[in-house]
């Protein structure tokens, strides 16, 4: 299968069509754990979009060397490769955010949307095609992780990145674990209604995984 697609599309797809939490509803751990505080969803979805892009990098300038049947195997190792460089980059240069989320950037090798798109698209697509695809996903997940962490921090806590903007007692359910279901529920809802009333979309597809 070769690309024929402009970068662009590939982009917007990745942000929009294809967004991995709000639209095919996979790799939902960080959306539930970090999105307590924007910083952390920020954070999360800035390590996911640069491990997205390093893979498909990787395995699209490697495709023509790696066997078949050990592909999976290897697609794993590169994924572990780029989720080690990214954790040992936190936990030097973030280290505050480290202490809280240290766990869930490691689980990034986990996640089922960068193995799928190793597997369906940079595997069989050059290196520059590979690179925009992976910016779009990156990017969608980051958008959608920014989202939720927005409400749940002005919701739960009253602040955005720890600056106070509302002085009413704060909805605490907001920064738990119900929250985070409540939130990215709600907002999957949503996304998926305009997708279908303005763009004749679907709605959103796919089974939950890391």
């Amino acid at each position: 299968m070769s690309n024929t697609k402009t970068n662009w599309q590939l982009i917007r797809e990745g942000i929009l069509t294809d967004n991995t939490i709000f639209r095919m509803a996979i790799s939902l751990c960080p959306a539930i754990a970090v999105t307590s505080s924007l910083r952390n969803g920020f954070l999360m979805g800035s390590a996911v979009l640069f491990v997205q892009v390093m893979v498909n990098i990787t395995v699209s300038a490697l495709r023509h060397v790696i066997h078949p049947k050990i592909r999976i195997p290897i697609f794993m190792l590169i994924i572990s490769a780029w989720v080690t460089v990214t954790d040992m980059g936190m936990a030097a240069f973030a280290r505050e955010a480290y202490r809280e989320m240290g766990l869930y950037i490691q689980l990034i090798v986990a996640f089922a949307s960068i193995l799928a798109k190793a597997e369906l698209f940079a595997s069989k697509n050059k290196v520059v095609p590979s690179l925009f695809e992976g910016v779009g996903m990156g990017l969608g997940f980051m958008v959608a992780l920014v989202i939720i962490s927005f409400f749940r921090e002005l919701l739960g806590r009253g602040t955005i990145w720890g600056y106070e903007l509302i002085a009413a007692k704060p909805l605490l359910i907001m920064i738990l674990p119900a929250g985070g279901f409540l939130t990215t529920g709600l907002l999957m809802g949503f996304f998926n209604w305009v997708d279908m009333h303005f763009f004749g979309g679907k709605g959103a597809g796919g089974a939950s995984g890391h």
